[in-house]
Formats: structure tokens, sequence, C-alpha cells
């Protein structure tokens, strides 16, 4: 496995190591020994697994009061897979990181706490596998609209397809103090 740093502190691209032969291949996603080795969450107690269309957006979603480390890769198809920086103190604060995660790559995103995180969906459809260190919480979820003028996001599609609930997230400038990380 190689690592990547990435323009935002703490948040990192695994490449995985492949194991190929005339019958398809091997890989591990994850081990905890790689967490300690590389300084990332190792104790991760959720998995979550989502199927989305073409031109689908999830996001940006955060959990404040439990936040979340996260761990995610692409099973099928292709995503654009997205952090924003929301911690205060970081000099990247109100940055975003982008990158292609694809069934073909093998390429995980890490993402630490402090961080909103959001995808696009590039291909016909795609299953997106992220690990999370904490459970989900509806009471501490929190959100940035996707479409948001200052992080300006390139989302590569056209004609984005939301939830309700995506759609209604604020703007990230009109997010309070207790909304971000300090």
């Amino acid at each position: 496995m190689r690592i990547h740093e990435t323009t935002l502190s703490g948040v990192k691209v695994l490449e995985l190591k492949l194991y190929e032969d005339n019958r398809g291949y091997f890989k591990e996603i994850h081990r905890n020994a790689w967490s300690d080795d590389l300084g990332l969450v190792s104790d991760f107690v959720q998995d979550n697994i989502s199927m989305s269309y073409q031109g689908t957006i999830r996001g940006l979603h955060y959990q404040k009061e439990k936040p979340q480390a996260k761990l995610i890769q692409c099973i099928s198809g292709c995503i654009l897979d997205v952090a924003v920086d929301l911690r205060k103190k970081s000099s990247t604060f109100g940055q975003y990181y982008s990158t292609v995660l694809s069934e073909k790559n093998h390429k995980q995103l890490y993402i630490p706490e402090g961080f909103a995180h959001g995808f696009s969906v590039l291909s016909e459809q795609a299953i997106v596998h992220y690990k999370c260190s904490r459970y989900h919480d509806n009471a501490s979820e929190r959100g940035i609209r996707w479409d948001d003028p200052l992080i300006h996001i390139d989302w590569e599609i056209s004609k984005p397809i939301l939830s309700e609930k995506d759609r209604r997230l604020p703007l990230f400038s009109s997010l309070k103090e207790e909304d971000i990380f300090l």
C-alpha cells in the first residue's frame, strides 16, 4: 500500500496493493496495523454502503458533537469524493480536496474528524463503502450546501440529483461558531 498526503492536513489517499492472476484479483481494504503505522484512526465502529445513480450528489455532511473519521472507497463504478476542512484554526479552513475513487483505481480516501464529506457519481451507478469512527447520530448531523459559492466545488456533473435534505443545507458563510470545529 502507498499513502499520499493531500493539500489538506490529515486527509490522505491510500493506494491499495492488488494481487492479480488469471482468476481476477485480491486486495486487503483495511488492517488496524496500517492505521497505527500511518497515524490514522483504527477504531472504526460502523461500516456503510450506499448505491447511487449517475449525477447524484450526497453531502456535504458531518457530525459536530460526535465527529467521525471516515475511510471511503468506491467498490463499483466511479465517484468524485470531496472533503471540506471545517477546522477553524487550520490554515486550509474552508478549502476542499477532491479525488476520483473507482473500482478500477483501487484508491481509498481517509478523512479525519473536523471535515465535511460528500461525493458525486460519475458512472452509471456507484456503490460506495465507508468506515466510520463513530456511530451515525441524527442529533449531531450537520451539513453544507453542495453548491456553496465560497467553496466552489467542481462536482464534474451538470444536472445533480439531490435529496430534499441536502438541498436545504446552509451555506458555509452562514455557519455559526457552534457548527464548526475550533
